[in-house]
Formats: C-alpha cells, sequence, structure tokens
C-alpha cells in the first residue's frame, strides 16, 4: 500500500505556507480553508476503510488525535499500477491551537501542529507515513524549513529591594513569559520561525538601575554657547569646558574621555535627531572598572551643563509611575528613561532580540514597543513589554506582534492605511482571544521576515535550525 498526499485545497492556497511536493514534510499553515491537504491511498488489493492521524510536538508530546478519517473511492493518478485502487481523504488542516481547531469552519477537520512536531498516519494500526512540520516550501525565495531567532529577557524590578516587580514571585513571572513565547512559536511557526522551546528560555530579574547614564544635547541637541560641563560620577567630580558651535556628540566625546581618564567605563550611543530636534543627542552610559553601573550626579549648585545652550541630562528609572514611552516624535530614539534603563541591560549583540519587561508604562493604552535597525536609532532589535502585555498573550499575541516589528523591521501596521486587519497578527489594536483574533501572518511576511532578518541580513537575527 502506498500513501501520498495531494496538493492543498482551498482559494489561498498560492499565498499561503505550502507542502513540500516530495512529502517530507507537513506545513503549519496561515488557516484552516486555505492551507488544507488531503491523503490519496493506493493499494494492490483491499483499501483500508479509513487513516488514523496523530500530531506530535518535537519533544514526543502528543498534541492531537483524529480518528477515522474515511477514505472515499477515488480515481487512481498516473502512475500508479493498472488494478490498483485509490481512495482519498476529506481535505485535513495543520493548526496552531484548540482555538484554531474549534473554529466552524475547521471543526473536524483539523489537528493542532507545532512547528518541528510530526504528523503520524496509520492504516489499520500501521504507521504508513510520518511527515515533519515544517515552514512553507513554496515561496517566491524558496523554501523556508525552520528558522531560530534567540530571545534575551530582562524582568525588571518596580523599585529597589520589590520582590517581583509585579507584587508576585518572580518565578510567577517568569513562568508567564515562557507561556508567552510558548504563543509567539504557535504564531510564527506559520512562517517557519521559532524562538526555541519555552523551556530552555532564560528571565534575569534585576533592580531598576541608578542614574548611570547622562545625555548631552538632553532631547532636543542644541549646539554649545561656550560653558563647561560637571557631574560627580560615584562621588568624583569630573568637569570639561566646552566651545561655541560643539555638537553634543563632540562634547559628549570630550566628557567621556575626562570620565575614562579617572578609571571609569563609558558606553557611548549616538541618537539620530529627532523631528523637533536641532541635532541628534549622544548618551554616555557609565560603569566603574570592574563592570557594575555607576551613579551619576549633578554638582549640588546646579545642574549638569553650564553653557546657555547646550543641555545635559542625567537619566533617571522611576517605575512606580509607570516607563515613560516615546511619542511619534521620538519613537526612533525613545524617551531619556527608555534609554537608561536600555542601556543597563541591553546586551549590544545584533543577533539576539533583547526583551526587557517592566511593570507597566506610563499613562496607560500601551501594552508593548519596539526598535527596529530601520528607524536608524542607537537601539535595535530590542522589545519592552508591560508585563500586562505578558498576561494578555493569548488575547493580543502582544510579544509575538512586536517580534514581529523586530523581525520584520518594520514601524508600521497592517491597518495603518485605515482598512482594518483584526485578525492579522500586525493589527496595530486588535484584541480577541477568539479564532478571529490577531493571530494570522501572511506568506508575504514570511518572506520579508527571512530577507529583513536571515543571514543576508544586516542584523541576522534568524539562522537556520535544520529539522533532524
Amino acid at each position: 500500500m502506498n500513501l501520498v498526499h495531494a496538493p492543498p485545497t482551498g482559494s489561498m492556497a498560492e499565498s499561503s505556507p505550502q507542502t513540500s511536493p516530495r512529502g517530507e514534510h507537513a506545513r503549519l499553515g496561515e488557516r484552516a480553508s486555505a492551507d488544507a491537504v488531503r491523503f490519496l491511498v493506493a493499494a494492490a488489493s483491499e483499501l483500508p476503510a479509513h487513516l488514523d492521524f496523530d500530531s506530535i510536538a518535537e519533544g514526543g508530546e502528543p498534541l492531537a488525535h483524529m480518528a477515522e478519517v474515511r477514505l472515499a473511492a477515488h480515481p487512481c493518478p498516473a502512475g500508479v499500477l493498472l488494478g490498483w485502487r485509490c481512495g482519498l481523504t476529506k481535505p485535513l488542516s495543520l493548526v496552531m491551537d484548540g482555538i484554531d481547531a474549534a473554529h466552524p469552519a475547521a471543526r473536524g477537520g483539523s489537528l493542532v501542529a507545532a512547528l518541528g512536531g510530526s504528523l503520524v498516519v496509520r492504516a489499520k494500526g500501521e504507521v504508513v507515513l510520518r511527515l515533519r512540520v515544517s515552514g512553507p516550501q513554496n515561496t517566491e525565495i524558496g523554501a523556508i524549513e525552520r528558522l531560530r531567532a534567540r530571545l534575551r529577557f530582562t524582568h525588571v524590578r518596580m523599585a529597589p529591594g520589590d520582590p517581583s516587580g509585579l507584587a508576585e514571585d518572580p518565578a510567577v513571572v517568569h513562568a508567564a513569559v515562557r507561556d508567552a513565547v510558548a504563543r509567539a512559536n504557535a504564531v510564527w511557526g506559520a512562517c517557519g520561525v521559532s524562538f526555541g522551546p519555552p523551556r530552555d528560555i532564560e528571565v534575569t530579574t534585576v533592580e531598576p538601575p541608578p542614574p548611570h547614564l547622562v545625555a548631552i544635547g538632553c532631547e532636543h541637541g542644541v549646539r554649545a554657547s561656550g560653558g563647561a560641563l560637571a557631574l560627580f560620577v560615584d562621588g568624583a567630580l569630573i568637569e570639561v569646558m566646552v566651545e561655541r558651535g560643539m555638537r553634543p556628540r563632540e562634547a559628549a566625546r570630550r566628557l567621556g574621555r575626562a570620565i575614562e581618564a579617572r578609571g571609569f567605563l563609558v558606553r557611548m550611543r549616538d541618537n539620530p535627531r529627532i523631528s523637533v530636534g536641532a541635532d541628534g543627542t549622544t548618551d554616555l552610559s557609565v560603569r566603574t572598572a570592574a563592570g557594575a553601573l555607576a551613579t551619576l550626579a549633578p554638582p549640588p549648585s546646579g545642574g549638569v551643563s553650564r553653557d546657555a545652550t547646550l543641555g545635559a541630562c542625567i537619566g533617571g528609572v522611576e517605575l512606580e509611575d509607570g516607563l515613560q514611552h516615546f511619542g511619534d516624535v521620538d519613537s526612533a530614539v525613545g524617551t531619556l528613561e527608555e534609554r537608561t534603563l536600555i542601556a543597563a541591560y541591553d546586551d549590544f549583540d545584533p543577533t539576539t532580540i533583547d526583551v526587557i519587561v517592566v511593570p507597566g508604562f506610563a499613562r496607560g493604552g500601551r501594552l508593548g514597543e519596539s526598535f527596529i535597525a530601520s528607524d536608524g536609532g542607537g537601539t535595535k532589535n530590542l522589545v519592552v513589554l508591560d508585563r500586562l502585555g505578558i498576561y494578555a498573550s493569548r488575547a493580543s499575541s502582544t510579544l509575538a506582534h512586536e517580534l514581529g516589528h523586530v523581525l520584520l523591521d518594520e514601524p508600521a501596521h497592517t491597518d495603518d492605511d485605515g482598512a482594518d486587519t483584526p485578525a492579522r497578527l500586525m493589527d496595530a489594536d486588535s484584541s480577541d482571544a477568539s479564532a478571529f483574533g490577531p493571530r494570522r501572518l501572511v506568506i508575504e511576511e514570511c518572506v520579508r521576515a527571512l530577507r529583513q532578518s536571515g543571514r543576508s541580513a544586516a542584523s541576522p537575527l534568524l539562522s537556520p535550525w535544520p529539522l533532524e
């Protein structure tokens, strides 16, 4: 008896992840009606009455079972020996979770599956076919079998000494993070993208950082008119002069050299000019020789800048009132409070995506935000999440959505042109835990993610993760 699977059915098949023509892989698809496959059985004698299907995770855990899928008589295709009999199943779909499986359009014809897992087909109790679940096979850039992006999580407490920043045990937060990663894996599995086994995700809980960062130019980057910059670094007074016309980045380098001359380490980050700024600003993050964050303070008799026009602002992180988030004018740069937080915990590794979890954003109305490469800012490939964005993962897919901005290197949303797209992952404001919520990716987004974040990208975040 031979068993092969037929091409996908459905009107959207040409723009959805496809099944390998060699039958090596099943696929985790965009939606049930668009991504269905049928299985054709050819037998020399009597056909089995039905087939049984099992979906198994990569680690061996059972995900779904479908028993007694009836075989209907069907003409044998070319290449089948004369006299053999053929039967064809109804269309079957692989979906990301039980919510999709229970959708009326998919009920009774879908199996929950996971990228990297297997679809096992049995006839009369005997295994006749085993398919690995892969990404889209037929795209304009070829097959996408499986890719992996590496995440690095940092959970920030609300205040020093606070046990978790959430009035909860950090272990509860870490478990919620791993659940959100599992959700992101399910959503992005349609593109062949994984963030690794959730059980392997490490989450580091940290205190809010001290005021270790000074922004030369503050927010608006006005040039110097002549004066001085002075501040205390771990109690040591450091002072430099600045000349008329000096740009913020020039003044920052002069101050940075003076700080380093006192035995401290300085990480410098130039920021692009914001839309209402005169010039770009520069951040100096100061650490001790041992690598610990230093504490900066202004002189007791005034601010850091003694120049009439060149600003200098020490950044602080006070999370009791929420993290001050960026707006349209400073989205590429972030607020001073955001930059102070990020500079403390960013690993500066362009091949990983840093995810920082905070107790909340100021003024509400935001669950997450991302910093992407194409914005041109010093911070990129980084996501900041409100803790509610972790717990609301099933309704809004917040982590998967913000990771989408990074992988697609795209700040826009699918509904920015006015057409509402609540079922698309990259919709701006959809929140719905049903099958109609923000969970869909289209094949064009899969292709863009590989182009913008694959091995040939400026920020190679996605690396091949071959199926064993």
